[in-house]
């Protein structure tokens, strides 16, 4: 886990406090996130509305569902607002769906207030206004029918990166809820820029602002990581304790003996950080996210995955230069993990090329200069394509028997795919 920060904690409180572009990350080699973020290199506002950007339709067979669901924890208080005597979160279930023909309206990308805080984050290089992020549609249908024919399906969580949304992901989402599976996507409360609740309410991230204006030295900032990390594997934790109570019937339709999970950034370290702790995770996934506890990558305060290695499989995808023989945390766990693993290059690629933003930037009207520098030189629609053809080609071979042989080595269906062995 990474936070970039300015090189002294004088400098980096001030640039925080003044909202500037302090180069502040839980990833690896990430732009800074929401809270620290400024608009340098961003796209310009449209001077009326913005654009809608389309996401990539999924290719699975299977129509989609969504419903979202507020689950609250009463067995501990909430980390980051203490005076809070329990912690709730909201997520959203991806489901295979029953074809309903004109059936449900499609669901919107992100909740009103939720959308209204992205933008105001002036997200990853895309400047407020720029994107009408309220008008957004996915291509799920909102409450449809669940299809719960075929048996009981294998469930994913899934975790975005530090200071961004559960949805920042819904491509791949999407994509893996259209192949069979049932996704559910987390919203980690104060943490994430807003998050919209049933009564109209939104929690945003000033906690986690405020904890980051006390950072003084590395050893502060470590803390705080851990911190982050730990609420995190927490969430994730007391979400698979609700997998028998999901909502719209969901909980019928999934075999909790098959469990995988995956995410981006630091949710790509918790995803192995989970699985690490918690023996029902039986396969995970991690986007580009450094297993340490540091500013900067040094191969120190690595997490324990890091330290002990797993004994699950995991499948690391990093961007171009990062992979386990140049990021000492992966290899750190490379060397500790004698079972099965796999690590991926996408070439060209930057950290949010893990993310939405791949298939979003280029519809926003950026410039070259603009997408090159948030999501690298590799074709948008390509980098699409590979992280959905990798990460369902790693589940379906743990969790449904199902091996397609694009984990053995180099494929020349993906050239832009480098394997490390």
């Amino acid at each position: 886990m990474e936070i970039r920060t300015a090189r002294s904690a004088r400098s980096m409180k001030v640039l925080v406090a003044a909202g500037l572009a302090a180069a502040v990350t839980l990833g690896a080699g990430a732009a800074a996130p929401a809270f620290a973020r400024g608009t340098e290199s961003a796209v310009r506002a449209q001077p009326e509305d913005g654009v809608r950007p389309v996401l990539p339709a999924p290719t699975g067979p299977h129509p989609v569902g969504t419903v979202t669901s507020r689950l609250v924890d009463h067995s501990r208080h909430d980390p980051w607002v203490t005076s809070q005597p329990y912690r709730e979160l909201m997520v959203s279930v991806w489901y295979p769906a029953r074809k309903t023909g004109g059936g449900p309206a499609p669901a919107p990308y992100m909740a009103p207030g939720a959308a209204e805080r992205w933008d105001a984050a002036a997200p990853h290089g895309i400047a407020k206004g720029a994107v009408d992020w309220p008008g957004m549609r996915t291509h799920a249908r909102q409450s449809a029918p669940v299809d719960d024919r075929g048996g009981r399906r294998p469930v994913l969580l899934y975790s975005a990166g530090a200071n961004d949304p559960r949805t920042w992901g819904t491509s791949l989402v999407e994509e893996m809820a259209s192949r069979g599976y049932v996704v559910i996507t987390v919203d980690h409360t104060y943490e994430a820029p807003g998050v919209q609740f049933p009564d109209g309410s939104v929690k945003g991230d000033k906690p986690l602002r405020d904890a980051f204006a006390k950072v003084t030295d590395d050893r502060s900032l470590s803390r705080l990581l851990k911190k982050v990390l730990d609420t995190r594997v927490a969430d994730d934790k007391f979400v698979l304790d609700r997998l028998g109570a999901l909502p719209h019937g969901l909980s019928r339709v999934i075999d909790r003996g098959r469990v995988g999970m995956f995410g981006q950034s630091a949710g790509g370290i918790a995803a192995a950080e989970t699985m690490y702790e918690d023996k029902r995770v039986k396969a995970a996934v991690n986007l580009d996210g450094t297993m340490e506890l540091n500013g900067e990558p040094k191969g120190t305060n690595l997490t324990p995955v890091a330290r002990h290695g797993v004994d699950r499989p995991l499948l690391l995808m990093g961007r171009e230069g990062s992979d386990h023989t140049t990021e000492p945390s992966w290899g750190a766990f490379w060397s500790h993990t004698p079972g099965w693993k796999r690590d991926f290059t996408l070439r060209g690629s930057q950290h949010q090329t893990y993310t939405d933003l791949a298939a979003l930037l280029p519809q926003t009207g950026a410039s070259r200069a603009v997408i090159e520098k948030n999501i690298g030189t590799v074709d948008p629609k390509r980098a699409v394509a590979a992280q959905r053809s990798y990460v369902t080609s790693f589940f379906d071979r743990w969790l449904r028997d199902r091996d397609n042989h694009l984990l053995d080595g180099p494929s020349p269906q993906f050239p832009e795919v480098r394997y490390v062995p």
